[in-house]
């Protein structure tokens, strides 16, 4: 029993791996209907500038978010700027190839810079380290910093979007694009903002990441993958929605890694896919986060 229980508390605090993963695409995703196909090999961007600034410099990896985070959030406005708020219009594909060719781009680019090697990034003791809980349970002390960024971004994206005039024109906004205009909101530069607000928070994940287990040039279609499927169970437009679709992802794999070490990974597709048919819009589906 006592197993068990350990198993699910390692599940929960990969979820909020997982949401933080899924926090940037949800934004992009609610507020221009944006799917962005190159947001994992995004995430892997930003773990390799962490690693470019840890070697260069001899820094922490969690000093290095202090650069790193911002960088991200240039790189997003930028390229919804320049290139992406030209795709967006009432055809899905157009953002979906160029996306895709992003992605394209991202991981050949990287592949030729850094080559196909596995890396990672280590801060000591933090990475082995944990906390007795009593009874036989202890858990992690990084995976449990990772939780807890992933709840301070959440709170922090929470009181954005219900607390600030910015929230409020990104509400509008992904509410009604047209009427938005109409108030004298200006699309564009707002859509910009919010790319640079969710490549900010993928620039969190990808160095959380790179801690936590090696990557490479290739590594981010994965998260693609688990970041799609925490914000599909967790419910389109929810933000908390998506750290508990995260935790329900991070649960399902790590009790079918604890079944069989082949099973984690399709364990936790075959939970997304329950739910999927249980509750088709996920478990909290709201039109805004409130």
């Amino acid at each position: 029993m006592i197993g068990w229980l350990d198993t699910i508390l390692q599940g929960l605090m990969l979820g909020g791996l997982y949401a933080l993963f899924a926090t940037g695409l949800s934004l992009t995703f609610g507020v221009m209907r944006l799917v962005n196909i190159a947001h994992g090999d995004l995430s892997i961007l930003a773990a390799y500038l962490a690693l470019v600034i840890v070697q260069h410099f001899g820094v922490s990896p969690f000093l290095s978010l202090i650069a790193v985070v911002p960088l991200m959030a240039i790189i997003g406005y930028a390229l919804q700027t320049f290139l992406l708020n030209d795709t967006l219009g009432d055809d899905i594909l157009p953002p979906l190839l160029v996306t895709f060719g992003l992605s394209i781009v991202l991981q050949n680019g990287l592949m030729e810079v850094f080559s196909a090697d596995s890396r990672g990034l280590s801060v000591g003791e933090v990475q082995t380290a944990s906390l007795p809980l009593g009874g036989g349970i202890a858990v992690g002390v990084f995976p449990a910093i990772t939780l807890a960024a992933a709840i301070v971004v959440l709170a922090l994206m929470s009181w954005l979007f219900n607390s600030t005039s910015l929230g409020r024109a990104l509400r509008a906004t992904s509410d009604d694009q047209s009427t938005a205009q109409l108030m004298g909101i200006d699309n564009r530069r707002l859509y910009a903002v919010a790319m640079a607000i969710a490549m900010a928070v993928v620039a969190v994940a990808g160095v959380f990441l790179a801690i936590r287990t090696t990557f490479d040039p290739t590594s981010g279609p994965a998260r693609l993958l688990y970041a799609f499927e925490a914000v599909i169970i967790g419910g389109l437009g929810s933000l908390w929605g998506t750290l508990a679709g995260g935790m329900v992802l991070g649960v399902a794999q790590t009790i079918g890694f604890a079944l069989s070490p082949a099973w984690g990974i399709a364990v936790g597709h075959i939970a997304f896919l329950v739910v999927l048919l249980i509750r088709p819009n996920g478990l909290f589906p709201r039109t805004r986060d409130a």
